[in-house]
């Protein structure tokens, strides 16, 4: 019975604190507000006596607080900028000019600086200092043979109008002789030829530079013509960049060229000439530009930028440009409303070449105008903001 009653107690209890807040709610002043307003659109009155409302729309809000910024009219720096290697100015190719001998001394290696004549491989010369003596042999018997027949010549033609000699053996000794001439003469060009042969077992340098490449081997047997070293002339290297048609006519000899190099350094050259023909397959051209000895290494693949000028052209700052879906856009500002709110209107825009805080604009936008400076990832196309004027720091 006790347990019965207990909970008709709660129970009362429960009810009378629902109907307390029941009671309370409605006469809440807001609640008696609200059921004022509808009383006064059910019957008609004048919307504008609400403080609530004030014509037909709500007031609106700003979806964010900007600056305001305008593209700039700036002068850009035209750069072109290239790609292209770094090569040799000349190369010399080092070859033996006799064939048959066998390499007995390599007396320079890839790197080393070699001057003009120095002997760079020794062939082995036996058998042409022997070639040598068998024809110096051959010259002093020439030499014996054309004595003799020049004295008989010379009694011949002393008797030749004594009756002594027929005429037809007088001539056989005149002809001995011019022979004999002869012959010495075919034997000391061969004695030359022999010498020029002991001579051509030096290989040496045909000019100042580096040796690059080095084919020869000890103990090889050489053949005329075939390659021993490559020789970088003079030390000399240049970068040869690729340049298509349209920008050919930016450059010209004497230009100064930017080579960014590996480790962020740099090294400027010059442009010493222009290719007078286009490369059939990547329609290309190559600028030749000279560069300082010992500045880069041949094979390097390098970029190069070439200052051709000043070009005018609008500018913004970075932060009033945002990047979505790969594409830049800007959010242009409308005239302010009655409020002072205005709108944003997203804008696609074409960028290009950035110096310090500013970017170039190729297109889309005017000079006149009114872009929101910075906060565009956080604003949509038609978003409502407040325009704000942010001092600056001691000013």
């Amino acid at each position: 019975m006790a347990n019965k009653l207990t909970k008709k107690n709660t129970f009362l209890i429960i009810a009378a604190l629902l109907v307390g807040v029941s009671v309370w709610f409605w006469q809440h002043p807001l609640h008696q507000a609200e059921l004022a307003d509808k009383r006064a659109g059910r019957t008609g009155l004048n919307p504008a006596a609400n403080p609530k409302t004030n014509g037909a729309n709500p007031v609106a809000k700003a979806a964010l607080s900007v600056e305001v910024t305008h593209p700039a009219i700036v002068q850009w720096p035209m750069i072109l900028v290239l790609n292209g290697s770094i090569s040799p100015w000349q190369e010399a190719l080092v070859s033996a000019e006799i064939s048959g001998l066998r390499i007995q001394q390599i007396l320079a290696d890839v790197g080393s600086p070699v001057s003009k004549g120095q002997p760079l491989v020794m062939l082995a010369d036996e058998t042409v200092k022997a070639d040598l003596q068998k024809q110096l042999a051959t010259v002093d018997r020439d030499k014996a043979a054309l004595a003799e027949a020049k004295s008989n010549a010379d009694r011949a033609r002393e008797i030749k109008d004594s009756g002594a000699l027929s005429a037809q053996k007088i001539n056989e000794y005149v002809i001995a002789e011019q022979t004999a001439k002869a012959n010495l003469a075919l034997s000391e060009a061969e004695l030359e030829n022999q010498k020029i042969r002991l001579r051509q077992t030096r290989v040496v340098a045909p000019d100042d530079g580096v040796i690059s490449t080095r084919s020869a081997n000890l103990g090889n047997v050489v053949s005329a013509g075939a390659e021993l070293f490559r020789l970088v002339r003079q030390s000399r290297i240049e970068w040869r960049g690729e340049v298509n048609a349209d920008q050919q006519a930016a450059l010209h000899a004497g230009q100064s060229v930017r080579l960014t190099l590996p480790g962020a350094n740099a090294v400027i050259g010059k442009v010493r000439l222009l290719s007078p023909t286009v490369d059939s397959n990547t329609r290309n051209a190559l600028v030749y530009v000279d560069i300082p000895k010992d500045s880069a290494k041949p094979g390097m693949y390098v970029q190069g930028q070439v200052d051709v000028g000043q070009q005018q052209g609008l500018a913004v700052p970075l932060s009033a440009v945002t990047y979505r879906d790969g594409f830049a856009y800007v959010f242009e500002l409308t005239v302010a409303d009655a409020q002072g709110l205005r709108k944003v209107i997203q804008r696609k825009v074409q960028t290009g070449r950035t110096r310090g805080e500013q970017i170039e604009v190729l297109g889309g936008l005017r000079a006149d105008t009114a872009l929101v400076l910075s906060g565009g990832a956080f604003l949509n196309d038609g978003d409502t903001v407040k325009v704000v004027t942010v001092s600056k720091g001691g000013a």
